[in-house]
């Protein structure tokens, strides 16, 4: 079983490409804590990072998955560049279900977040060269259950970007807003939003509070209604995995 997170479709990538190799079901994390896990051998966790920390919807929903204590599981984390805390907090959320995470790896990304900052990440494509490698390499350990944890070092920095009142500020300054003026009330953020945090009313977008930050309406908005960190998104700087659709994004 392969369970993602995914705001703009890189985990999903990682994801599917994992799950094709090794015949394995692929399912959303946050709907696999519904479901009993305990007979799956082998469970594997693709997710992002933010802010070189777990994403907090990724945290809830680890702390509830339900996974028997002999399954085999590993965790690819996509990023744009450093994983951060991310192997050492899993870890220990694994560890609390009596669960231990036998494997990990990362792969580089265009950084879906740089949007928020004034840059590009549509400019970043060249990560993508060296993708195929790390993929052949990190399924090849998978099919071999190979016991390794790469990148799992414990950083102060990330610690401190990951105290409650540092990421609760990471989220008011990231969190997206909406133009009413742009709006037009397609309700495609309603829909693509994993948190169901968002609902049209009057025919115009309004973001709740539960906000995670995935910036997929952001990137997803046909009119560039939704901005983030007071700037605009430019339809030049949206941005959605290559090899992934709407679609496949969307809640079904």
């Amino acid at each position: 079983m392969i369970l993602y997170f995914s705001g703009t479709g890189n985990s999903l990538a990682i994801a599917r490409k994992i799950a094709e190799a090794t015949n394995d079901q692929l399912m959303p994390l946050i709907e696999a804590v519904q479901q009993d896990l305990t007979n799956e051998k082998r469970i594997g966790l693709v997710f992002p990072t933010y802010d070189f920390n777990l994403p907090p919807i990724v945290r809830t929903s680890v702390s509830q998955l339900n996974i028997g204590p002999k399954s085999y599981v590993f965790a690819v984390i996509t990023c744009g560049g450093q994983t951060g805390n991310c192997v050492w907090a899993l870890r220990r959320l694994l560890r609390k279900r009596g669960v231990e995470l036998a494997y990990t790896h990362k792969v580089s990304v265009p950084d879906n977040s740089a949007l928020a900052f004034g840059r590009n990440p549509n400019n970043q494509m060249s990560k993508f060269d060296r993708v195929p490698e790390r993929m052949e390499q990190i399924i090849s350990d998978i099919q071999a259950q190979h016991h390794e944890l790469h990148y799992a070092w414990w950083s102060f920095l990330s610690w401190i970007m990951g105290l409650p009142a540092m990421e609760k500020g990471m989220i008011r300054t990231l969190r997206p807003k909406v133009n009413p003026d742009k709006c037009i009330g397609c309700d495609t953020c309603v829909r693509i939003c994993p948190m169901e945090n968002i609902r049209l009313t009057d025919k115009k977008a309004l973001i709740g509070d539960n906000c995670t930050v995935c910036l997929a309406c952001v990137h997803a908005c046909p009119q560039q209604a939704i901005g983030t960190n007071g700037r605009e998104a430019l339809k030049e700087r949206q941005y959605r995995h290559p090899d992934i659709k709407l679609k496949d994004l969307i809640k079904r």
